[in-house]
């Protein structure tokens, strides 16, 4: 007959066993601590600055749009200056200018534009919910995330590769769900997507593309930079059957459309 051995803990192990859970529940609870002040530290210099490019946005409608001698009066067109983060879409040693009422380069020789051409191209083309919008020349992927919330699809076209990579990243990085940003030649449009609602051209070719014309829909709206670069205008152009209205509606200075094999300087 074997004899059934009883295992017991002895009163000073359950002590000793005890005490050392309770220094692990102790560290940890302290580390926990540690790892929430830190990363409560962390987030108030990151809340600081993103209140400053809010405010400083807040400035720019108020003071740069909605001002009498500028007088862009579109709610919707003043709802997406105010909300869409520009300081995002500006390389990183200029966000602190992100708002000032002027151009920005953004490499390659190219420039994200002047916030109020941005908010007068887009009041200009009137968009509405339910259209699709082709931009040509992507730049940085602001003036899409700015039509992003104001219709139903845009499609963007950029002829320099390393913006158009960096524009639908940060496109997509910062949410905007219905945009596609296409490397190509924007002379030539997106014909597969055609016909468009709308156009938006934010570089200047010395005339009008046809292709862009056929693209666009009967009824539709161009908003395009033509003419040489000390001297080129916007015109308005809306499509009637065979007919093309054209409308002068501000001297601008853009950089130009560059075509395939005729990359801009870097």
């Amino acid at each position: 007959m074997f004899e059934r051995i009883r295992r017991t803990r002895s009163p000073q192990a359950t002590r000793v066993g005890w005490s050392g859970q309770s220094r692990v529940l102790r560290v940890g609870r302290s580390l926990a601590l540690w790892f929430t002040l830190l990363a409560t530290s962390l987030a108030a210099p990151v809340r600081a600055v993103e209140d400053e490019f809010a405010a400083a946005r807040t400035r720019m409608v108020s003071e740069q749009l909605r001002a009498h001698w500028r007088g862009i009066t579109h709610p919707g067109v003043l709802q997406a200056m105010a909300t869409v983060p520009r300081h995002e879409f500006v390389p990183l040693p200029l966000r602190r200018y992100a708002y000032d009422d002027h151009p920005l380069p953004i490499g390659h020789a190219q420039t994200i534009s002047q916030p109020y051409v941005v908010a007068f191209m887009t009041e200009k083309l009137d968009p509405k919910p339910a259209d699709r919008v082709l931009e040509i020349g992507t730049g940085s992927g602001y003036q899409a995330a700015v039509l992003s919330g104001l219709v139903k699809e845009v499609f963007s076209i950029e002829i320099v590769e390393p913006l158009a990579r960096r524009a639908e990243n940060d496109l997509a990085r910062l949410g905007y769900r219905n945009v596609r940003v296409r490397y190509g030649d924007g002379y030539q449009g997106w014909p597969e997507a055609a016909p468009f609602d709308a156009i938006i051209v934010t570089c200047a070719p010395d005339h009008v593309p046809q292709p862009l014309v056929e693209q666009l829909r009967d009824g539709g709206r161009m908003i395009i930079p033509v003419g040489e670069l000390d001297d080129q205008q916007l015109f308005l152009l809306r499509k009637r059957g065979a007919k093309l209205e054209r409308e002068s509606v501000l001297p601008v200075r853009f950089v130009p459309m560059t075509r395939a094999g005729r990359k801009p300087a870097p």
